[in-house]
Order: structure tokens, then sequence, then C-alpha cells
């Protein structure tokens, strides 16, 4: 499989080109980036230690040596402030992003090519690449709330001293201000935790807005984030390159499932090598519905005002 990672250069970029290098499954990586010499660096690092990783293709290149590519993963995008929501991005990005679907029209990409956003606010921009390539809905899918459920569920094992491993808890809705905690599903090794007697209503709100709160307070220390998105990337992709038919909150076109439709945002969806294959309805708390219709209205709203 050949990933080209489009803002290789950056930080979130060369993150998720080290991660797939070390998971060691993808054949080729391609870096593009507006600074070439950038590319090109960051390109040789990695190529340094493919001695001791996989036996992947790994060079800088352009548009043109991208249009064999099976997943375009587009990370390019402008640095959030530490105060500035995500959503306060797309003022600052949308031309940027528009200008990267137009370079992928221009050289051309396979019919079967999958569109993998990452740049934020990417259920905004995981929309407009849905309607401006021309591919099927499945095939163009963004990271969503997979770093933020990473988040959320490192941060319930690590206040509970449990293995991060066995606890799973999902974020669904948009990556951003509206996001919300699925509880009713949280477990660890199958066991709910809202079984716990640590797991009180006062923890939960404390853990998620420290959840919510988490990617500004990366920004304040280091500059952004990147270690972490760069595993979450990975683990999309592998989804996608061994067809695991994992269930994970990427974010895709929904159209019904929840009673929410015409706008991209993250419900569990099935993984596997065609894309997004499908959308599950697993139930939810009343309350966990409402806030995720919320979400979804509040993303129309914002895309309204995009369109206009």
């Amino acid at each position: 499989m050949k990933v080209t990672i489009i803002g290789g250069g950056g930080r979130v970029g060369s993150c998720a080109a080290f991660a797939l290098q070390c998971g060691g499954l993808v054949s080729e990586l391609q870096l593009i980036d507006a600074n070439l010499e950038t590319a090109q660096g960051e390109a040789l690092d990695l190529l340094h230690g493919s001695a001791f990783c996989g036996d992947q293709k790994i060079y800088a290149g352009d548009y043109a040596r991208a249009a064999d590519s099976d997943i375009f993963l587009i990370t390019a995008g402008l640095r959030r402030k530490p105060d500035e929501s995500r959503l306060d991005l797309i003022n600052r990005n949308v031309a940027l992003f528009v200008g990267i679907l137009d370079s992928i029209r221009s050289a051309g990409f396979r019919k079967d090519a999958q569109v993998f956003v990452v740049s934020n606010p990417v259920d905004i921009l995981t929309q407009l690449a849905v309607e401006r390539l021309g591919l099927r809905w499945q095939q163009v899918y963004g990271l969503g709330t997979m770093l933020d459920t990473s988040r959320f569920s490192s941060f319930i094992a690590d206040e509970l001293k449990l293995a991060p491993t066995q606890v799973k808890a999902l974020i669904l809705g948009e990556h951003g201000d509206s996001m919300l905690p699925v509880w009713s599903s949280a477990s660890v090794n199958g066991l709910p935790l809202t079984g716990l007697p640590e797991c009180t209503p006062s923890f939960q709100n404390a853990v998620f807005e420290r959840t919510k709160g988490s990617g500004a307070e990366v920004i304040k220390k280091k500059g952004g984030a990147g270690w972490a998105v760069g595993v979450a990337i990975r683990d999309v992709i592998h989804a996608v390159l061994l067809n695991r038919r994992c269930l994970l909150p990427v974010s895709s076109l929904v159209q019904g499932a929840y009673d929410v439709r015409d706008i991209c945002l993250s419900v569990p969806s099935v993984v596997g090598r065609e894309g997004v294959i499908k959308h599950v309805e697993i139930k939810l708390w009343p309350k966990e519905l409402m806030a995720l219709q919320a979400s979804a209205r509040a993303l129309k709203d914002t895309l309204a005002k995009v369109k206009a």
C-alpha cells in the first residue's frame, strides 16, 4: 500500500510517517510539503532508520507522483493557537485545504483511492473533500474523534490506575467543542466502567473536561500534538490495509445514523479495505443521543457559514 502524506514536513505528518514506518505494513511513503526541503529532510531522516524498521520505500515527492496512491493522508494546515477553538481555524484553513484538493484532482488519482483528512477543523474539511473530489463517501473520512478517544481512555486508565489498553471509552460527534463522552458503553476488560465505585459523576465530568482541554494544553506546553495523533492515524490506516473491520470513531458523511443526515462527524464506524464500510447505531443513553444530535447541528451551522 502506498500512502502519500500531504503536509509530511510538519509535526503531525512526520509523526504519522514515523508511526507507519515502525508499523512495518505500509510499503511506500511519499511526503509532500509546501516546504520541499523540509519534506526531503524528514524523508531522509526516516530513510536513515529503514534498516532497523521495515523495507518501505520512503521519499519526498509531488502530486504527479502521488497519482497512484492508495491513500492520500492530508495533515497540512495552520496550527491552532492556545486559546483558539478548532472551528475558529476554518477561517484560516479552508482556502489552503481547497488548494490541496484541487492539486490532487489536477494530478489525478485512482478511482479506488481513499482520502484521509487529519487537518483541522477535520469534520468540516472532510465534508468539503466529499463534495469536491467525486469519490464515494466511504472513500473519504477524517480522523474525527480518534485522538480524543485515545486521550479519554488514557486519562481514565491513568486516574483509576488501570491498564490503558484494557480501557475502552468513546468520544463521538465533532472533533472540537461539542464532542460528547459515551459513558454508557465505557468498559475495562469487558466490564462496565460505570460499575466501579470510583467512577462517580464528578469523576466522569473531571476526566471529560481534561480530555476536552488536552489539545490546548499540549499546544501551550510543546507547540502541538504529534506522537499520539501519529499512533491514531496508524491505527486507522492499518485497519484499512488489513481489512480489519474495526469499529472506530472516524469522521465520515452520516446519512441517517442516530437521525443525523448530511454532515460529517464521528459515529461508530466499521473501517476496512473499502474505507468506512458502514455506520453502527450502538444504543446510547438519551442524553448522549441528544448531545450527538446537537453536535451535528453545530457543525451544520458552521458549514453553512463556510458555504456562504
